[in-house]
């Protein structure tokens, strides 16, 4: 039979991973090799050069550590584990079994397909996969290729958090109010908050850390307990001075840190303990490595509080944003294996609010996979390989989850989809699978017929099709069988940041990030955002590759508006060029941008230029990021810091203890850096958080400067009110007028950020209003005459032939329509400062 939901989902997590489907409208783990629920997700390749993933994997790799120590060289590696964590870089690992280089998404190709392997009736060419929250388009472009190089040819991604609260609310008896999904997996953390009205599930607002995971804890263990226990007991200086062998031995603790977490979940003391020739190394002075170690709970929350606590801020900054308390929350959903942790569980109750415990951290995120996939399409052309054309084809229509009672279905025949002959007359029964509802039998052709079905409450209701000829015999069918989730409904996914452009500020003189109207963050995808009248800098000339515009495309966090764009995450320059174009694009024509989003956020870009009337449009590609050079990172913290002491030494902060704890927050990630330097993961998760603390001290540095920013604020906003008594109308005065009633606002909270946007969109209307004026234009030749000798041009020749051009204008009946692709064309033969001093830029100057 033709199976026409995609009905399996797969939670691809950082260390676990596990595969549930729908099966006679019930969630089902599928148990693994070892009969599992969940999977390692690891993946190691033997010298026969086989394969091996998940558990065979993991068995492997807690030796293949341990064996670095013998000889410090970690290039002979051939396991592999938390690739997730560098999902959408171009960070590879080497085997030297396989004598070949991997990337994540090839790694995690093979975690999917032992997954799909254990599945072994069935041929799986559809599924869900989830990703974080918190992923970004690039990880999440990644995670798509995974699916496709493990064979599945349609791969649809899903919110884990989403997921999560499918499979919860299906069964939750609370149908209103906020949840809290609080996410702590492998390597990464997400809350997100859901408001459920009626048993309608809407995420609204999502927080969270790609870099934050039961991996930091691991390490954390190693390097606060372990470690110093190794100092304390053997000789090994010259390890831990050398960034390859230290990492080395940080590997080969990490087994017995991951033990000690998992156990001290359950238990209030645990004895890390190995014995001689367990750990191969040895120290600087020849003598083999043991450990016993006996740890208790207090020592772990000592170790583990603050990563712990950070989740637990990241949610509370959530819940402040969006107005709401701890105990105004309806429940507090735990997801990941971490939250199995007591210290976690009683930090989130004094502080939060008491966690719910009724699901099953570890499987919960995959059934909800595969509860939404269920409610997912397969692919025509995937369907249609497999059709049984002898049999009757139908058509079934249906809500896929509700919180109603009884839905409507629409059934009908497709002829042209059925290569048998079809009965002039059909009769369709539809029968619920516990026997105790059915339809009846009713007449049913091409063009449709409606029934009513009733439906259990809480659970899935699946259904089966029958149909009959006129003498009452059976005809085969496909598909003969649909379900319906009762009980719970969920919107669609949000956008979990921010999509813009970067753009240049006249008033800052730096470029920065705009969000794109339509892509703010939390917007329900599919989503579609515009972009109207930018502008080409220079001409296209049509068949000319080296004639382009650039859309550089960034995601942005919640206050990622007006942020430095190189802050934020790069996603894709989109790059148009003379080939693209059938016909010459003159410098200053108009451009109109459409950005769409698709439920799994893939990318497609519309460019339209009305002068030529043609359409160019371009799918953003899946592209890695390049991996992050120690040098520059090193630089960047550097410069962080630097920037922190001079904002110390200016004192011109009205708040120095946030100064003081922003500078220790530098040096702590200076700090992480050097424990792992070479260690792709921590070096991303370390930019990060540095971009966030720049923007941070950007923002200081604004607020030092707010003498001059609100000196400049009022300027701007007289020179604007005199452009209005002089050519303004009664549109433009109210827009004035919002003006004047913000800007005391704005000055008394000393908001140097909002200020600036203040003045590029005031000197922008003040700019739209003097420019009716053909005086202002002519002006403005008559000024670049005057002073063509002390001008500094790129071009002097070509300046005075614009300028002539001009001054022929104004004698002969002179418009700004005339003027103005003049004046725009004199004015890029200057530079910037000189641009500057005219109080013009290239927005304003080529803006209709």
């Amino acid at each position: 039979m033709a199976q026409t939901k995609i009905n399996y989902g797969i939670d691809l997590g950082t260390t676990n991973s596990a595969l549930a489907k729908i099966e006679n409208g019930k969630q089902i783990i599928i148990k693994t090799d070892v009969q599992k629920d969940t999977m390692p997700s690891c993946v190691g390749f033997n010298k026969k050069k086989s394969i091996l993933a998940g558990e065979s994997a993991w068995n492997g790799l807690k030796q293949d550590k341990l064996r670095a120590v013998k000889t410090w060289d970690n290039k002979l590696s051939n396991f592999f584990i938390e690739f997730k964590r560098t999902m959408g870089t171009s960070t590879k690992k080497m085997s030297s079994y396989m004598e070949k280089e991997y990337n994540s998404e090839e790694l995690s190709s093979e975690i999917l397909k032992k997954l799909k392997s254990f599945e072994s009736d069935k041929k799986i060419q559809s599924i869900v996969i989830t990703v974080p929250a918190k992923f970004t388009i690039n990880q999440k472009d990644a995670t798509r290729r995974a699916g496709e190089l493990a064979g599945f040819m349609q791969v649809e991604l899903l919110q884990e958090p989403i997921a999560a609260s499918m499979a919860y609310g299906l069964d939750a008896k609370i149908k209103n109010g906020h949840w809290l999904v609080f996410d702590f997996g492998g390597g990464t953390f997400d809350a997100a908050l859901v408001r459920v009205e009626e048993g309608i599930m809407q995420v609204i607002d999502t927080e969270g850390d790609n870099y934050l995971g039961g991996k930091n804890l691991d390490y954390a263990i190693v390097n606060e307990i372990i470690i110093p226990y190794l100092k304390e007991n053997y000789t090994i200086e010259s390890i831990l001075a050398d960034d390859s062998k230290k990492e080395i031995l940080q590997d080969a603790m990490k087994y017995y840190a991951e033990e000690a977490k998992i156990q001290l979940s359950f238990n209030e003391t645990h004895s890390i303990l190995s014995d001689l020739g367990d750990i191969p190394g040895e120290d600087d002075e020849g003598e083999e490595f043991e450990l016993d170690i006996t740890v208790n709970r207090d020592d772990i929350k000592k170790v583990l509080g603050s990563y712990f606590q950070k989740a637990i801020d990241l949610s509370k900054e959530l819940l402040q944003r969006n107005n709401l308390t701890g105990q105004q929350l309806e429940t507090l959903l735990l997801v990941g294996g971490p939250t199995y942790s007591t210290i976690l569980r009683d930090m989130l109750e004094e502080q939060i609010c008491k966690p719910d415990t009724s699901v099953d951290p570890m499987t919960v995120v995959a059934k909800g996979a595969a509860l939404y996939a269920s409610t997912i399409d397969i692919a025509d052309d995937i369907v249609d390989e497999s059709r049984d054309r002898t049999k009757i084809q139908l058509k079934i229509e249906h809500e896929t989850s509700t919180v109603e009672t009884q839905e409507f279905v629409t059934v009908k025949t497709e002829p042209e989809k059925t290569e048998g002959a079809i009965p002039n007359i059909v009769y369709a029964e539809v029968t619920r699978s516990d026997k105790s509802w059915s339809s009846g039998k009713v007449q049913i052709n091409n063009i449709g017929e409606v029934l009513e079905v009733q439906l259990n409450e809480g659970t899935t209701n699946a259904f089966y099709v029958q149909l009959f000829d006129e003498q009452g015999n059976k005809v085969p069918c496909e598909p003969n069988s649909f379900s319906i989730i009762q009980g719970s409904k969920v919107g669609s996914a949000t956008l979990p940041y921010h999509i813009g452009i970067e753009i240049k500020s006249s008033s800052k003189e730096k470029f920065v990030f705009q969000t794109i109207e339509g892509l703010q963050k939390n917007k329900s995808i599919p989503a579609t955002g515009i972009i109207n009248g930018l502008k080409t800098q220079q001409e296209i000339r049509p068949g000319i590759k080296d004639d382009f515009i650039k859309v550089p495309i960034y995601q942005g966090n919640y206050h990622a508006e007006g942020t430095p764009a190189i802050y934020n995450e790069h996603v894709y320059d989109v790059i148009i060029t003379g080939d693209d174009l059938p016909s010459l694009l003159q410098k200053g024509s108009p451009v109109d941008v459409t950005l769409k989003v698709d439920r799994s956020e893939k990318m497609t870009l519309s460019a339209f230029f009305p002068t030529l009337e043609e359409t160019v449009d371009i799918t953003v590609p899946e592209i890695d990021q390049k991996s992050i050079e120690e040098n520059y990172l090193e630089q960047q913290i550097e410069k962080a810091r630097q920037t922190a002491n001079m904002l110390e030494e200016e004192n011109a902060y009205d708040k120095p203890e946030e100064l003081k704890k922003l500078k220790e927050e530098v040096d702590e990630l200076k700090q992480r850096f050097n424990e792992r330097r070479t260690d792709d993961d921590r070096k991303k998760n370390v930019l990060d958080s540095l971009k966030q603390k720049m923007i941070k001290l950007d923002e200081i540095e604004e607020h030092t400067k707010w003498p001059k920013t609100e000196e400049e604020l009022k300027d701007v906003f007289y020179r604007l009110e005199k452009a209005q008594k002089e050519h303004g109308d009664e549109k433009t005065d109210k827009v004035v007028s919002q003006f004047r009633a913000q800007i005391p606002e704005v000055i008394q909270s000393k908001n140097g950020k909002l200020a600036r946007q203040m003045i590029d969109d005031m000197r922008s209307l003040s700019f739209d209003l003097v420019s009716k004026d053909v005086r202002f234009w002519v002006g403005f030749i008559y000024h670049f005459n005057e002073s063509f000798d002390t001008l500094p041009w790129s071009d002097k020749n070509k300046a005075r032939v614009l300028i002539d051009q001009g001054l022929k204008i104004c004698t002969n009946n002179p418009t700004e329509e005339k003027l103005r692709p003049v004046i725009a064309a004199i004015y890029q033969l200057l530079p910037d400062v000189e641009k500057d001093n005219l109080g013009l830029d290239d927005k304003s100057l080529l803006s209709d």
